[in-house]
């Protein structure tokens, strides 16, 4: 498991640092493993074309001592600065020792001295400074971003738009300096021009946006220069689950364990119009533990039928005990459906509800009430959050925290990046490396997991977040099923990788065991 901290939170930490180790320690700390991750990413440095995209502000400088220590070992290092009269002296300083060459865009800048002695060759701003740092990106061999740092906030400003467009264009990789500018570094939001990613290398800790905003920051580095002592006892804004994580929760039988007692989850799903998702959510339940799966609903025979060791009747009255419930999916949000919700509410035990249950809940506010306090896991996508919780905004992070305390449930807010809150304000995020769970079907069978979770007795928070992250592995192992390049799957599919997710995060568990919170 690691943290992730909001951009407060590591200016607070930082400011603390410095006070011990000096500012510029820190910056060449930081500096100092970004040019590894650079030289890493090219293969070798010698004779390399790198172009650094320099702001103001930290992240500029950043990006100018990494390219003086590039310059050092062989590449041909040009740093194009968008904001001249602001870049970080010291940093500039150094390029220029390095003998990196300089392009200032500014109408009236005079011609550089890339060398700061008067060596080598000056390279000239002016009016055509924009073209010349256009071709000199569209050339280059990788482009580091340091046009602006966590304090960043909305989109790019000319004219970096028009340099990372020309890197795009070319084809060229971009490697950001700790995280994609014009992304919101607290919640991975954009609007407008920002930059996409091949490689972001990331400084201290990691931050919202490297879970929320996976696909614009590409793989993440993190260079530890230190900074965690300065964050002890600082709660992160939320954390990120391992394989390894997961796979030390994830019940398993004992030697003493029978069916019941690794637990006995009812479903409750599925209707004559929509039997499929009956199936879907029972087989996972089924699948993500050794107990018991018992099945209540008009698509007994649907379920039978797959599923033969779950246990069906056509009414929830009639199902037996159980140590949790997961109710929703394909129910209908009719009377019948009604009737159902609170025949489960009624058992008092755990519940997961999902789709149609999240509707019930939006139009019956006695049952809101019902639930608050308990041990409940709802499971909205961004239209049944708005009904029961409204809208979600930009902060994905903020908006289920709100609404986990004010139902005083766990609210799991599905997306390629899942947050999982709790009423407490603990949250997870997951952050899905590839969209092969947007799928019809693929919530049903989350909801199955998670219900068989939770009557296996985790934890409703660690059930949400432990059933997340297998549920995204088993979508892309069932991409992956007949090789590479994987294709879409159903979510059928989906629900029979899940003992092939299951397998890789036991097996992350047992090769490093979790060291919990």
């Amino acid at each position: 498991m690691h943290a992730l901290h909001t951009a407060d939170q590591v200016r607070a930490a930082e400011a603390a640092m410095m006070r011990t180790v000096g500012d510029g320690v820190l910056m060449r700390r930081a500096a100092a493993g970004l040019a590894h991750h650079v030289g890493e990413f090219l293969g070798s440095t010698y004779g390399r074309r790198v172009v650094l995209l320099v702001g103001a502000g930290d992240n500029g400088g950043d990006a100018l001592w990494a390219g003086a220590g590039l310059r050092r070992r062989g590449a041909h290092v040009t740093a194009v600065l968008l904001a001249p009269d602001r870049a970080h002296p010291e940093g500039l300083a150094a390029l220029r020792r390095a003998r990196g060459r300089v392009l200032a865009l500014t109408p009236s800048a005079p011609a550089a001295d890339p060398g700061g002695t008067g060596a080598g060759t000056p390279v000239a701003a002016g009016a055509g400074g924009l073209d010349a740092a256009r071709a000199l990106v569209a050339g280059a061999d990788v482009v580091v971003d340091g046009i602006v740092g966590i304090s960043g906030r909305g989109a790019l400003r000319d004219p970096a738009p028009e340099l990372v467009a020309a890197a795009d264009g070319a084809g060229v990789p971009i490697v950001a300096c700790d995280l994609p500018s014009g992304v919101d570094g607290d919640t991975g939001a954009t609007d407008g021009p920002h930059v996409r990613a091949a490689l972001t290398v990331t400084f201290g800790t990691r931050k919202p946006v490297h879970a929320l905003a996976a696909p614009l920051c590409g793989p993440v580095r993190l260079v530890d220069f230190g900074l965690g002592p300065f964050l002890e006892g600082v709660e992160p804004h939320a954390r990120v689950l391992s394989d390894a994580d997961v796979g030390d929760r994830w019940p398993v039988p004992g030697p003493d364990d029978d069916k019941y007692s690794q637990g006995v989850v009812g479903i409750a799903a599925g209707s004559a119009t929509y039997p499929g998702a009956a199936v879907l959510a029972a087989g996972a339940a089924a699948l993500a533990t050794s107990g018991m799966v018992r099945f209540a609903g008009s698509a007994a025979d649907e379920v039978r039928r797959h599923w033969p060791e779950i246990v069906a009747t056509g009414d929830i009255t009639d199902a037996g005990r159980t140590q949790a419930w997961a109710v929703g999916p394909g129910l209908g949000t009719g009377g019948q459906g009604l009737a159902v919700l609170e025949e489960a509410l009624g058992r008092e035990v755990p519940l997961c509800l999902d789709a149609d249950a999240i509707t019930l809940l939006a139009q019956h506010a006695h049952l809101r009430m019902r639930i608050h306090g308990e041990p409940v896991v709802l499971t909205p996508h961004a239209g049944e959050f708005a009904r029961v919780a409204g809208e979600v905004g930009a902060d994905r992070i903020g908006a289920a925290r709100r609404a986990a305390a004010d139902l005083g449930v766990t609210v799991l807010l599905k997306g390629n990046a899942t947050v999982v809150a709790a009423p407490d304000g603990r949250v997870l995020v997951d952050p899905a490396a590839d969209s092969w769970a947007a799928t019809a079907g693929s919530g049903d069978v989350l909801t199955g997991m998670i219900g068989a979770l939770l009557a296996a007795g985790l934890d409703p928070w660690w059930a949400a977040g432990c059933a997340t992250l297998v549920h995204a592995r088993a979508a892309t192992e069932a991409a992956r099923e007949h090789g590479l390049p994987p294709v879409p799957a159903p979510a059928s599919a989906m629900q029979a990788a899940i003992p092939v997710a299951l397998r890789a995060v036991r097996a992350a568990a047992s090769a490093a065991p979790a060291a919990g919170c």
